[in-house]
């Protein structure tokens, strides 16, 4: 193994999808204020670089219907990391804000308050939507194509850093001016200079576009692998993507999300994950993601018996509001052949295809793999996403931070106030 690289940490509050237990009676309330506040203060106390918190625009449907799977009520992410910046102190606080449905000025300045609120701890991750469905909740209507979101994105981040550099270090606010393809706005910023100059920067996606977006615009990359060979590939590809645009491999922190589950042994580990994945894909739950593939109604169908003989209908669709990943004939015919090979109902097909824990195992286990994937190249850190809310990450921060403290790759104490220092990130050049 190469030599010892620190690693850094994120804590994504669970999210509204499947993986997120909901049965566990340990299991609280996704809006309560108390829940957020609860898994913040547990990562702050397990020196996390910083607290991430997804957000949709529209509750998805199913079939024309809320979609069981949705939290209704949750409230605005800035909103609520604005609260949490009054009960941590180190924390970064990442809000995901949609590029499509936003506007710089807006938004550059909420993003500043925060990062002025916070004592410089403020993150975006930008995100960005071709989903006409999301679009009707909004004054445009209509929505961008697929061709069009990143470039709006781009020039969105561009037009939010012209803004935020408005204002000298000095303290002195200067008029700007943007005349873009997808914005033209002028004026004087009304909000200084934050601590950090400008708030972190996070770019969540997988897409040429996205890692191409993500080596000329972002700070983090937050992304989706389970292997160590598919992450080895991933960070190569976008760090080498970075020297185009005059930035070193260090200016931009690669973290995919991923799982846990910790046991006393390893076989007690797995049983537990095991359980997890049971919970996690409930027999109406496997009917409703066989739904989203095959693209009809299959609520005749047992769950427990096989899959159906037909197949998908590709232009069909059922779910709203959700994005729908790959060919459904190529996805139902891997589907068959598992389910074939191995004689899976539905719900085991489910279960053996959509995703199982990343690191799986004892704490010296868990942490040993997350160190590995760091020194390998395959990631920079890893934004920890538990099953559970609020105390999820409680048992991680407890029994396998020690042991990365030990093992001399992760902080003992945090290096200083802000969210650039957290992640190592140089502060932004002023472009005055």
């Amino acid at each position: 193994m190469t030599a010892r690289r620190r690693l850094h940490l994120a804590a994504h509050f669970p999210g509204v999808n499947h993986t997120t237990v909901w049965q566990d009676p340990r299991a609280g309330s996704q809006i309560d204020f108390a829940s957020f506040e609860h898994l913040a203060r547990t990562a702050e106390r397990g020196l996390f670089d910083f607290f991430f918190l997804a957000e949709g625009l529209r509750l998805r449907e199913h079939k024309g219907k809320v979609h069981d799977l949705d939290v209704v009520g949750r409230p605005e992410s800035l909103t609520v990391l604005s609260a949490l910046a009054a009960v941590t102190d180190h924390l970064g606080l990442a809000a995901t804000v949609n590029a499509t449905f936003n506007e710089p000025y807006e938004l550059a300045r909420r993003l500043a308050s925060l990062d002025h609120l916070s004592g410089g701890r403020a993150a975006w991750n930008v995100v960005t939507s071709s989903d006409a469905f999301t679009g009707e909740n909004f004054r445009r209507g209509g929505y961008l194509g697929h061709a069009d979101r990143y470039t709006r994105a781009a020039e969105f981040v561009a037009t939010a850093r012209e803004l935020w550099d408005s204002w000298t270090p000095g303290g002195a606010p200067r008029p700007f001016a943007h005349h873009g393809r997808h914005f033209s706005v002028s004026g004087t910023f009304d909000v200084g200079r934050s601590p950090q100059g400008h708030p972190v920067v996070i770019q969540a996606g997988d897409s040429d576009e996205g890692r191409e977006f993500a080596a000329s615009s972002a700070d983090v990359v937050f992304c989706r692998y389970g292997t160590l060979e598919a992450g080895r590939a991933f960070y190569a590809d976008v760090k080498r993507r970075l020297a185009a645009y005059g930035r070193a491999p260090g200016d931009l922190k690669i973290m995919p999300g991923v799982t846990f589950v910790l046991g006393d042994t390893a076989a007690e580990a797995q049983e537990k994950a095991a359980g997890i994945r049971r919970q996690q894909i409930s027999p109406q739950t496997a009917l409703l993601m066989l739904e989203q593939v095959w693209g009809r109604d299959l609520s005749s169908y047992d769950p427990d018996g096989p899959l159906p003989e037909s197949d998908p209908d590709p232009t069909g669709v059922v779910a709203q509001g959700r994005v729908r990943h790959g060919d459904p004939l190529a996805i139902a015919a891997r589907w068959r052949a598992l389910s074939e090979a191995k004689g899976l109902s539905i719900r085991q097909t489910v279960l053996e295809t959509t995703g199982r824990q990343t690191f799986v195992g004892t704490p010296g286990q868990v942490a040993a793999g997350l160190a590995e994937f760091v020194a390998e190249d395959a990631a920079d850190g890893f934004i920890l996403v538990p099953h559970l809310t609020p105390g999820g990450l409680d048992d991680f921060v407890d029994r396998v931070v020690p042991l990365l403290q030990e093992r001399g790759v992760f902080r003992t104490e945090y290096a200083g106030p802000t969210l650039r220092e957290h992640l190592g990130l140089p502060l932004p050049v002023w472009k005055g």
